[in-house]
């Protein structure tokens, strides 16, 4: 895609597209007025026309425009995520379709909660859920299972909540069903998956049944109920049921009842978001059980450490409720091996022990539009590579192939899909998780709808609010994902073009570095810690000949200051902004933290978990994050563009501050 294609796609860094903006949203508002005042035409006006002569009305309208004025001048000290000076955090111009769609779409004010609140944009949320679900190579015929389907969230930490909340969900029902076959006396025999009876398997067998199992196993339970079941008894199993659920127990209570099951782990690589730790608390689970996997030299999941931990979790009985693989770690862009890790989910699962895969791609989801041919296939890595210097590698080509076997995914539409926020995303390959996770509410549901029966799955999701975290929800963020994804279908052809320029970016930051380095020789030592395997790069900036982590640390620290968003001070200030992010000790190994010091000189024994007093700064190698997503980086003026201008700045603050205060 030449740069000319993004031309009509955004706003534009200098606001190029002010017009087209303006022009429609003017035309969509006075639509918009247009519509109220034909809603019934025929009711009298509730403002009198003479109102605004009013003393009250104009005081009002005066103090409104005075807060609104200083609202105006306080939002100048907004960080410009629109311009290609920013490389910081995960953000930057918006899709115009997206944008306007947004802001349309709030003078409406719909609630996606169910669809007697949002009869317009539920559905798009139904939709989006759908096409996201197809990027990932999920099935999405809604009248079979497994059916993939989705939903938008306020973020990704509350989509990998939900995630883990629905796992949970499910893991724990095959257990809350022998135990109601048990307190009923009612038989029902070798259901679903199952070659015997359920009260005759152990808690462990119950517990490492695989999510289409249960779901299997769900299924063919009601339909036995139904047939064998008179009214009474259907609805005294029914009762058993809902009593040993995990959501009527809790944790405490459904260990208690099953004492030779050990509470579950859940395992995530070191370089895991912090929701996960959050989510464990949340959830009950502890952080305590939360496992760190770790990293290889490129900062992805290490799979031979995660199955000899797999290993050792099972040979001491511990249940493992789910493994958390990340595409697109938010500190460093890197992609786990999710080919080896469904691999080795289903040696494990031969192996009678299954577990759940859920995917945080909250960073580089979007990035799968670029492997998705417009027919559904995937494109061929031959083909991807015409366009690219280095990507995709092996592991990363293989990653995005994989996601259409993980069990779910978490994604950010509002980061590299383009849109306003709110709009994370949580995505499923298994529509029959539905009927685990409803959650009745009597002020916004039909007390006679029964989340069991057999309705086709975007029926049931027009009862979104039943089945999620959230409450009330803005619809018009699925208007903005839906205008966005209807305009840029998610393929190659379409999305795809937008992100093959700032991986064409990243590539372009990546080949500089030679020469950067080169250009600051004798004064800092600048190395890239690990291959880039999407488009956020960082870099390690040692001063020339010092030796001490906490002095390079220290050194790192100034350099950002001269590139950070300073509250204090204007904008206008900072030539460039960027981020920073920090390899923590304790989430390296020795083997790791040699391959990342010891090219900038430092010894590895610098990096400790309990620095000295003297130096502090030694439990961390801080690093410079550049995340290159801006679609107008690579735009030249007089033969540079502006990660060149960006270097160029850069290299003049680095010798700023080798000449500034001591290091």
């Amino acid at each position: 895609m030449s740069e000319s294609d993004l031309y009509p796609m955004f706003l534009g860094p200098y606001a190029e597209n002010a017009d087209l903006l303006e022009e429609t949203l003017v035309d969509f508002l006075r639509d918009h007025m247009y519509w109220r005042r034909n809603f019934h035409p025929e009711d009298p006006p509730a403002i009198p026309t003479s109102a605004s002569h009013r003393d009250d009305y104009i005081d009002f309208v005066a103090d409104m425009k005075q807060e609104l004025h200083a609202l105006s001048a306080d939002l100048k000290k907004s960080v410009p995520f629109f311009s290609p000076r920013y490389v910081g955090h995960m953000a930057s111009d918006l899709l115009l379709p997206g944008l306007i769609a947004n802001l349309v779409t709030t003078l409406y004010n719909p609630n996606n909660v169910a669809e007697e609140a949002a009869p317009a944009t539920l559905e798009k949320e139904i939709d989006v859920g759908f096409q996201l679900a197809d990027m990932f190579g999920f099935p999405t015929d809604p009248t079979r299972e497994p059916c993939g389907w989705g939903h938008l969230t306020s973020g990704g930490s509350v989509a990998n909540y939900e995630g883990l909340r629905n796992i949970i969900s499910l893991r724990y029902f095959p257990l809350a069903l022998a135990d109601a076959v048990e307190t009923t006396d009612l038989r029902i025999g070798a259901a679903g998956p199952l070659e015997r009876a359920v009260r005759d398997h152990q808690s462990w067998e119950l517990f490492h049944l695989s999510l289409s199992e249960i779901i299997e196993l769900r299924d063919d339970v009601a339909d036995r109920a139904r047939d064998r079941f008179d009214r009474d008894d259907f609805r005294r199993f029914n009762r058993a049921l809902s009593e040993s659920r995990l959501e009527s127990r809790g944790l405490v209570g459904m260990h208690r009842e099953h004492p030779d099951l050990k509470p579950p782990v859940v395992v995530v690589p070191r370089t895991a978001h912090y929701s996960w730790a959050k989510a464990m608390k949340i959830l009950g689970l502890g952080t305590g059980n939360l496992v760190d996997i770790e990293v290889d030299e490129n900062m992805r999941m290490d799979i031979d450490d995660l199955e000899a931990t797999l290993e050792s979790l099972r040979d001491k009985r511990v249940p493992v409720l789910t493994v958390v693989g990340v595409l697109g770690n938010t500190e460093f862009g890197t992609v786990d091996p999710i080919g080896d890790l469904v691999d080795l989910r289903d040696a494990f699962e031969a192996a009678g022990t299954p577990f759940p895969i859920h995917i945080d791609a909250a960073w580089g989801g979007y990035l799968a539009s670029v492997f998705r041919s417009e027919d559904g296939g995937m494109v061929s890595r031959k083909r991807l590579q015409k366009d690219f210097h280095y990507f995709p590698s092996r592991t990363v080509y293989r990653a995005f192939d994989a996601l259409s076997e993980v069990d779910s995914i978490t994604v950010d539409p509002h980061k590299l899909g383009y849109v306003p926020y709110p709009a994370g995303a949580y995505v499923s390959r298994h529509g029959g998780m539905l009927d685990f996770i409803a959650q009745g509410a009597a002020y916004v549901f039909d007390v006679e709808d029964d989340p069991s029966s057999d309705t086709n799955l975007r029926d049931k999701l027009r009862n979104l609010g039943q089945y999620i975290l959230e409450g009330s929800k803005p619809g018009s963020a699925a208007a903005a994902v839906h205008v966005t994804h209807n305009v840029l279908p998610l393929h190659t052809d379409g999305f795809g073009r937008v992100l093959k320029g700032t991986i064409r970016a990243s590539e372009y930051f990546f080949d500089q570095i030679d020469e950067f380095r080169q250009r600051l020789d004798g004064v800092v030592d600048v190395q890239i810690p690990f291959e880039p395997d999407s488009n956020l790069v960082c870099l390690a900036i040692n001063p020339e000949g010092n030796e001490s982590l906490d002095r390079m640390n220290r050194f790192g620290r100034r350099l950002f200051d001269t590139m950070r968003v300073d509250a204090s001070q204007p904008i206008q200030r900072r030539p460039f902004i960027a981020s920073y992010t920090s390899l923590m000790a304790e989430d390296i190994s020795p083997e790791r933290a040699r391959r990342v010091l010891e090219p900038l000189g430092i010894s590895t024994d610098m990096l400790t978990e309990d620095p000295a007093p003297d130096s502090p700064q030694s439990d961390h190698v801080y690093l410079i994050r550049n995340t290159l997503m801006n679609p107008w980086l690579l735009t030249e003026d007089d033969g540079r563009n502006y990660i060149d201008r960006y270097l160029d700045y850069l290299a003049d603050a680095i010798r700023d501050c080798r000449a500034g205060a001591a290091d």
